[in-house]
């Protein structure tokens, strides 16, 4: 499975990066994520709970980091348990462009592979629950950064783009293989 997208949001490319690298900006964001906890340099582990369809199941994994060319890109290792519910696994590669000052456009490419009962009950499926978890995650992650750092007086915003972004799509993805809130 391969997801694709892009996502503007409302501030720089430096503070977008700062938010996408930690923790608890993440945590919140993500829908059904129980933890996000530091394991090693670049290496997390992970909790989530997701539903897709009639799987449901607690998630346990690693999140690694690779090809970290800060404030700008880096590329997203995961390995994602749910015991019988199933697995997934993959990459994703982010990109945080500055559009000016206030904004920054994320691109991102997530390649993915699932098994057990979340490859059984269709990618079609699969595809619409990582969309909608996708555009939670966004929605949430773009609010949180707007209300931590408002524009100054006097600078004009450019509105937050509705198309789901990668943070929100591998989280949507993975929340909607491993669980949601």
């Amino acid at each position: 499975m391969e997801l694709t997208g892009e996502r503007t949001l409302p501030v720089s490319r430096e503070i977008a990066w700062h938010a996408l690298n930690d923790t608890e900006s993440l945590k919140s964001a993500v829908p059904g994520c129980e933890t996000i906890v530091a394991s090693g340099e670049n290496a997390f582990d992970v909790a989530v709970n997701a539903a897709i369809g009639p799987v449901k199941a607690r998630f346990k994994g690693k999140l690694e980091l690779a090809d970290v060319q800060a404030p700008e890109s880096y590329t997203i290792r995961f390995d994602m348990q749910g015991g019988a519910a199933g697995f997934s696994r993959g990459d994703a590669r982010v990109k945080l462009d500055a559009v000016d000052a206030n904004t920054t456009r994320l691109t991102y490419v997530v390649n993915a592979s699932i098994g057990g009962k979340l490859a059984q009950i269709g990618s079609r499926l699969v595809d619409a629950a990582s969309a909608t978890m996708a555009d939670r995650f966004f929605s949430t992650f773009a609010a949180d950064l707007a209300a931590k750092h408002p524009p100054a007086a006097g600078t004009v915003t450019v509105p937050v783009a509705t198309a789901p972004g990668f943070f929100a799509t591998l989280w949507a993805f993975l929340e909607g293989l491993y669980g949601g809130r």
